[in-house]
């Protein structure tokens, strides 16, 4: 089956049964191989888990290597609100594609992402009509409170990590998508790492790789 968006797959050694995903989204004029890179370190620690790690479906204007899930380049909150919708949709085709290709259902499915690949990780783990396993999110924001608490149809359990001396996007962010989550009964759990940018350290890493295997049941 050829899925909707281009994917890195890393299947489980040996052709292992797969009991779970892990879906990882890049930043901004990133792409799935960048993040990719993350799975070398998890997958031994994770058996019987698929991830797969797909390019955005549009080119980054900023850097024509990379690729974006929603266009930075007008600063319109409208405008970018309305572009991250069409990112969901791409998305939730293609989460859909991985469920019925690989025979899971959203308990068995982990959204992880960085920066901008974050902020659709926190949209699609809250606007689903039943919860994934759990949201695993570097660096990110709420893209629009107002909008989401709207849309919102599930409970999504969420890690967010973030650098305190991020540049790009404000750490202050994380305490603000804490308190919408905790407002909006959702679980959630935060970290902020210290003396880290905008980058996934090796803290956060481990960190994410702990909460992922407990929600998965890993031992």
């Amino acid at each position: 089956m050829t899925l909707c968006l281009n994917t890195i797959i890393i299947k489980p050694e040996k052709d292992s049964l797969i009991n779970n995903a892990i879906i990882l989204l890049h930043g901004y004029g990133g792409s799935g191989k960048d993040i990719s890179m993350l799975t070398v370190g998890w997958k031994r620690f994770l058996p019987n888990t698929i991830f797969l790690c797909p390019d955005g479906h549009e080119i980054c204007p900023i850097n024509p290597s990379g690729f974006q899930w929603f266009d930075l380049t007008k600063d319109d909150p409208e405008y970018i609100l309305e572009e991250s919708i069409k990112a969901e949709k791409k998305l939730y085709q293609f989460i859909n594609e991985v469920k019925n290709e690989y025979k899971l259902n959203n308990s068995q499915i982990c959204l992880s992402g960085f920066s901008q690949g974050c902020m659709m990780s926190i949209n699609l783990g809250l606007i689903s009509n039943k919860n994934y396993n759990c949201v695993v999110g570097f660096s990110g924001k709420i893209i629009d409170k107002d909008d989401l608490l709207k849309r919102k149809k599930s409970n999504t359990k969420m890690l967010l990590l973030h650098g305190d001396l991020d540049e790009v996007v404000s750490p202050i962010n994380l305490l603000e998508a804490k308190d919408f989550l905790v407002r909006s009964n959702v679980e959630v759990e935060t970290n902020m790492i210290k003396n880290c940018e905008h980058h996934i350290s090796a803290e956060a890493s481990s960190l994410a790789l702990k909460y992922i295997k407990n929600n998965f049941g890993i031992e």
